[in-house]
């Protein structure tokens, strides 16, 4: 790199692995889980396999695929907040989006939150909670502050990195390592050591665990470390199985029903979506057969036979067991991201007493998520996903034991509550309810200059065209709220404010010290910046209204990112 520096991206590759193997030595359930996913992974691997001629995916590119990680962490004080965003700034991660957990009504928690990541691509990212005082009454509020101003997160070693790197423009990889042993050792190692055990039992007995979690601990402590996965389902019934709460009766008949459910929704889009090896023309050119019968029967029993290792046995290992239903949009309709998780573990903790005395207790707070990410939806898109995520949520509440007692009945609740939703890219993109980025295609090119309509319908149908669509990268608040709930047993909070305060995005910058970046404006511009470059390509961009163009260039102008958004209106 120029002036020695180490690349960003490989260190934030770096700084998550190890944070991965940090979590894993503390949370052994949790190291269990990837062993699951790695397991449900290979097979889904294996059905595409069946699938397509000439598709195969090696141990190194499975780990690649299922190898990236999205955190969580949650933070008491303004100035902690801002020395977070100055160290993920050296990872090359940048706050995207703006999410007020204080006002999701009935789930609502005293937070404000942004997601780390890079703007392109990121395979990693940590959604970063701030804990808002004045949500509570004063009395609570400065008992709050009170505990949190006796904590030192951040070592001068580690202060002194981020200021080598923002006087420097980057860190040698010596200083990188030291930052990210910094990260590993103390900032986001959890060590059980808490304060003020009766502020923590008065905030939990009041409906307050997460600010508890958060104001009565001395580290940032990741509350999960979440791995994605390729089949939702699959892997949600192989926890279950792994943890006794279903038998090999039970998984055989969920395992077959997420199998066969994917054989149908794997087309070329879904292949690009999900493998990082893979571009639309290689899928494109991959030729789809008929797998063999039996082989998801096959595939299924060799799924319960490797569960049956000792390794597997999870119910040997503490644990509360998995939540009853996945968060998100159903099976069948590939938007935003689907969330599940084993349920938050009890921890044994020791609070420390001003008298240095020492008092033995329990902490529930640290969870296993898991994801599985598909296509960024429109403003328009995610309006409609709103309304019908909340009729799901509305039939939940009416019959919360319905997803565990009659998993199909509310499987089915689910999806015709998403009906008005088409099931492919193509047809979500032709109803202007997912981004997705256009290229022209080798043919396109060569009729370049003879090509008489710039409608990218028919561009794409006539194959002169072809489209990728953008995977959702960032969050979900009422999904996120729906992970805290089922973890922590508590569903939402009201403030005990005078008033209840309102928060902005504005407030959380100033906070940072820098811009937060809107993830609609950045898809916006990418989608935007590829229609012109490819019809630039194919000699029709003049056929284009001129308002429409117009349009376009004020999209790409707009970008938060800048003039790099031109540069990756093609890549």
């Amino acid at each position: 790199m120029p002036n020695g520096f180490a690349d960003r991206i490989e260190m934030q590759h770096a700084l998550f692995a190890r944070l991965s193997a940090m979590f894993g030595a503390e949370v052994p359930l949790y190291d269990k889980s990837l062993a699951v996913n790695r397991v449900s992974n290979r097979a889904v691997c294996d059905l595409l396999g069946a699938m397509y001629d000439g598709f195969r995916v090696s141990d190194e590119q499975l780990e690649l695929t299922s190898g990236e990680r999205h955190g969580a962490i949650r933070i008491g004080r303004p100035d902690e907040l801002g020395l977070i965003a100055r160290f993920f700034a050296c990872f090359a991660m940048e706050p995207h989006g703006f999410y007020d957990m204080t006002s999701i009504g009935a789930k609502s928690q005293p937070i404000i939150a942004t997601a780390f990541r890079t703007s392109i691509g990121p395979e990693h990212r940590i959604f970063c909670s701030l804990l808002q005082t004045d949500y509570f009454d004063e009395a609570t509020r400065q008992r709050i502050e009170a505990c949190l101003a006796k904590r030192v997160v951040f070592s001068e070693r580690a202060v002194a990195l981020l200021e080598k790197n923002e006087r420097q423009g980057g860190l040698a990889w010596d200083d990188a390592e030291a930052l990210i042993a910094e990260a590993t050792t103390r900032i986001f190692k959890w060590t059980g050591r808490a304060s003020e055990r009766e502020l923590y039992h008065e905030l939990c007995e009041s409906g307050f665990k997460i600010a508890a979690d958060i104001a009565c601990f001395d580290s940032h402590h990741l509350n999960h470390l979440t791995p994605n996965t390729l089949c939702m389902d699959l892997y949600t019934a192989s926890m279950r199985h792994c943890l006794g709460e279903v038998d090999a009766i039970e998984f055989r008949t969920l395992a077959s029903r997420a199998l066969q459910r994917h054989l149908t929704m794997a087309d070329e889009h879904h292949m690009v979506l999900h493998f990082r090896h893979l571009d639309s023309i290689t899928a494109g050119s991959l030729h789809r057969r008929t797998p063999e019968p039996g082989l998801i029967d096959g595939l299924v029993e060799d799924l319960i036979g490797q569960f049956a290792a000792p390794e597997f046995r999870l119910t040997e290992l503490p644990h509360a067991g998995f939540k009853d239903v996945t968060e998100g949009p159903p099976a069948d309709t590939p938007l935003l991201l689907r969330q599940d998780a084993y349920k938050a573990l009890t921890e044994r903790v020791v609070f420390l007493a001003a008298d240095g005395s020492e008092t033995p207790d329990t902490h529930t707070a640290r969870f296993g998520e898991i994801e599985q990410r598909f296509y960024a939806t429109t403003t328009e898109g995610r309006a409609l996903y709103d309304g019908c995520l909340k009729r799901v949520e509305a039939a939940r509440a009416e019959d919360p034991g319905m997803a565990r007692r009659d998993p199909e009945a509310f499987d089915a609740i689910a999806r015709e509550a998403f009906a008005a939703f088409p099931k492919t890219l193509a047809t979500l993109v032709e109803a202007g309810l997912v981004y997705a980025r256009y290229m022209p295609t080798s043919e396109g090119l060569r009729q370049a200059g003879s090509i008489d309509t710039a409608d990218l319908a028919l561009l794409v149908e006539k194959g002169f065209v072809r489209l990728e669509g953008i995977r959702y990268e960032d969050f979900l608040p009422v999904s996120a709220a729906g992970i805290f709930a089922s973890n922590l047993n508590q569903y939402g909070t009201r403030s005990t404010a005078a008033s209840k305060p309102a928060y902005s995005a504005a407030l959380l910058e100033g906070i940072l010290g820098r811009p937060i970046r809107n993830p609609d404006a950045i898809n916006t511009a990418r989608q935007s910046a590829s229609i012109l470059d490819t019809l630039g390509k194919l000699g029709v961009i003049d056929r284009l209204e001129a308002a429409e163009r117009q349009a376009l260039v004020r999209d790409v102008d707009r970008s938060p990112i800048g003039e790099s958004i031109h540069v990756l209106a093609a890549s």
